[in-house]
C-alpha cells in the first residue's frame, strides 16, 4: 500500500508542478528533477528506484492527503491526476505505441551524458516532451493546460509542462502495475490517506 500511494502522489506530484508551470512560470525544482528521473527509470527493483529520496516526493504526497481532504485548492491538479490516469489506460491498451515509447526513452538515457542528474535537465526535458508530443499526446482524453498566455507561450515551459504530463503517466503506469485502479481510489481512500499521512511523519 505503502509503493501504490507513493506512485499515486507521483501522478499528483506532476500535475501540481503542471499546474504551478502553466499559472506562474515557475515550479519546485527539486519535485520537477525527480519527476524526470522517475522516465528514465524503466526496469526497476524498487520504488526508491524510481523516484530516489523520498523527500523528494513531499510535494506529491502533501497534494494527495490534500485532495483526500477535500481540500479545495487543489482542484486544477486533481483535474490534470484524473487525466493523466485515463490517457494511461488507453496507452497500456496500445502495446505497440507503448514499444515504441519505451524504446525512445531508452535511447534518450542512452545518448544523455552519464552524469545527466547534474547536467542541462532543459535539454533532457525538450527530448522528452519533443517525443511525448509525436506519441502520447495523440491518445485521447487530450490533455488540455489551461494557464497564463505570457508561460504557455514560453518554449522552455511547454517543454516542462509536457515532460511533467509524461512523468505523470509513468507514475500512473507505475500505480496501475502496483495494483491501483478506479475501485481502489473510490472505496481504498481512508487506507490512501491514512499511508500518505504516514509518508509524511515518517
Amino acid at each position: 500500500m505503502k509503493n501504490r500511494t507513493l506512485a499515486l502522489a507521483g501522478v499528483f506530484q506532476s500535475a501540481e508542478l503542471v499546474r504551478q508551470a502553466a499559472n506562474h512560470g515557475t515550479w519546485s525544482g527539486y519535485a520537477a528533477s525527480a519527476m524526470l528521473r522517475s522516465l528514465f527509470i524503466l526496469e526497476p527493483r524498487s520504488i526508491e528506484d524510481v523516484y530516489g529520496d523520498m523527500a523528494k516526493m513531499k510535494l506529491g504526497v502533501e497534494v494527495l492527503l490534500s485532495v483526500l481532504q477535500g481540500d479545495k485548492r487543489y482542484m486544477e491538479s486533481l483535474q490534470y491526476a484524473i487525466a493523466m490516469l485515463k490517457v494511461e489506460r488507453n496507452l497500456r491498451k496500445n502495446r505497440a505505441l507503448q514499444n515504441h515509447v519505451g524504446e525512445e526513452l531508452e535511447r534518450i538515457e542512452r545518448e544523455a551524458p552519464r552524469e545527466h542528474e547534474n547536467a542541462d535537465e532543459d535539454a533532457l526535458a525538450a527530448q522528452a516532451a519533443e517525443l511525448y508530443s509525436q506519441t502520447i499526446s495523440h491518445l485521447s482524453p487530450r490533455i488540455i493546460v489551461h494557464g497564463k498566455p505570457q508561460f504557455l507561450q514560453s518554449e522552455r515551459t511547454v517543454s516542462w509542462i509536457r515532460t511533467l504530463l509524461f512523468a505523470g503517466l509513468r507514475s500512473a503506469h507505475l500505480w496501475e502495475q502496483l495494483g491501483g485502479s478506479r475501485w481502489r481510489l473510490m472505496f481504498g481512500r481512508q487506507q490512501i490517506l491514512q499511508e500518505a499521512e504516514q509518508l509524511l511523519t515518517g
